[in-house]
C-alpha cells in the first residue's frame, strides 16, 4: 500500500485542551472530516495541532477557514499550529497566510 495516504480527522487531545489532526485532508474526505469536527467540543486551548497532517489539498482551506467561522460564531477563537509546508504553500497562494498563522 506504498503511497497510500490516511484518511485523516481531528481528534481531542490533552482532555479537550487542543485538537490534533491525522491523515490526510483532500476533496474525498473534507466533508466528513468537517462534519465530525462539527460534534467535537472547541478545544479549550483554542489551538488545533496540524502536525500529523500528512497529505492535503485545496479543500482543506476551505474545512479550517470553516472551522474557524464556527469558532466565531460560538465567541471562541481556534488557531492552527504546526502546519506542514505544502498547506503554508496553499494558504500563500489563496492569500490566506494567517489562517496558519504565517
Amino acid at each position: 500500500m506504498s503511497g497510500a495516504t490516511r484518511p485523516g480527522g481531528f481528534a481531542s487531545a490533552d482532555d479537550g485542551a487542543r485538537w490534533v489532526f491525522v491523515g490526510a485532508l483532500t476533496f474525498e474526505n473534507a466533508e466528513g472530516v468537517l462534519e465530525a469536527a462539527r460534534v467535537l467540543p472547541l478545544p479549550s486551548s483554542h489551538v488545533a495541532d496540524l502536525s500529523g497532517l500528512d497529505h492535503a489539498d485545496s479543500a482543506a482551506l476551505a474545512v479550517l477557514l470553516a472551522l474557524k467561522r464556527r469558532a466565531a460564531a460560538e465567541g471562541a477563537t481556534l488557531a492552527f499550529t504546526a502546519a506542514p509546508d505544502s498547506i503554508v504553500s496553499l494558504a500563500r497562494v489563496y492569500g490566506v497566510d494567517a489562517l496558519v498563522g504565517v
